[in-house]
C-alpha cells in the first residue's frame, strides 16, 4: 500500500531538504559483480539468469528500509511492499514493462515473473504496481558488452531505483557482470546504496 508522509516525519528529512530541488537528483553507482553461482543455480533448476536477478535484487532490498520509501511530488511516499520491474520485448519490435511482486519465495516469484511477463507480451500493455508497491527498476542488454550506464532520469514521473547490466564476462573459472545502480539522493545516501550492492552479491553467493 501507498502512504503519503511528510519527509520532516522520516530518517530522510535532511537528504529531503539538500536534494527536493535538485536538478539532477540520482546517483549511480557501478559494481562489478560475480555471477558464477547466479548461473550455475539458474542451468541446475532451469531458470533465467534475468529472473534470478530480479528476485536476488528483491531480497537484497527487502531488509532495507530506505528502499520502502519514494519521493512523491511535493513529499515522500511510504510503501509496505516492494516490485521488481523488467522490460518486455514485444512480438512486433517495442518494448513494455512489467512490474512483479516481490515474494521472499524465489518459486513463488518465478511463476509471478512469467505469468505477469507473458501477458505483458501478449496484451502490449505495461503491468503496472506503483500505486501499491515501491518498484526497483531494472532492464538488461543481455547481447551487449557494457561498462555502465548513467544519467538516465525520468523527472518527478520516475525517481524510482534503477539497475542495468549487459553480458556476463567470462574471467577464469568464475563469470562476472557489471552493474549500474541509480538511485534518488533523496531515497537513500551512498552508504546505504554500497550496502545494497553487499547485499545483492552476498545473496547471489548464498543461492541454495
Amino acid at each position: 500500500m501507498k502512504q503519503q508522509v511528510h519527509p520532516e516525519a522520516t530518517a530522510r528529512a535532511q537528504a529531503w531538504q539538500l536534494w527536493k530541488d535538485a536538478p539532477m537528483p540520482m546517483v549511480t553507482i557501478l559494481k562489478t559483480l560475480d555471477v558464477t553461482a547466479l548461473r550455475r543455480f539458474g542451468r541446475r533448476h532451469g531458470l533465467g539468469l534475468h529472473l534470478l536477478m530480479c528476485w536476488c535484487i528483491g531480497c537484497a532490498a527487502a531488509g532495507m528500509e530506505e528502499f520502502y520509501l519514494l519521493p512523491d511530488g511535493g513529499g515522500l511516499a511510504r510503501y509496505d511492499r516492494l516490485a521488481v520491474d523488467t522490460v518486455v520485448a514485444l512480438p512486433g519490435g517495442g518494448i513494455t514493462t512489467c512490474d512483479v511482486p516481490f515474494s521472499r519465495s524465489l518459486g513463488r516469484f518465478a511463476r509471478d515473473y512469467r505469468r505477469l511477463t507473458r501477458q505483458a507480451q501478449q496484451s502490449g500493455r505495461m503491468h503496472d504496481l506503483s500505486q501499491a508497491c515501491m518498484v526497483i527498476g531494472t532492464s538488461a542488454l543481455a547481447a551487449c558488452e557494457i561498462d555502465g550506464v548513467v544519467n538516465f532520469y525520468a523527472g518527478e514521473s520516475y525517481p524510482n531505483p534503477f539497475l542495468f547490466w549487459g553480458k556476463c564476462r567470462r574471467k577464469g573459472l568464475a563469470w562476472q557482470l557489471p552493474v549500474s545502480f541509480q538511485f534518488h539522493h533523496v531515497q537513500m545516501d551512498g552508504a546505504q546504496a554500497a550496502e545494497f550492492l553487499l547485499r545483492l552479491q552476498r545473496r547471489i553467493d548464498t543461492l541454495r
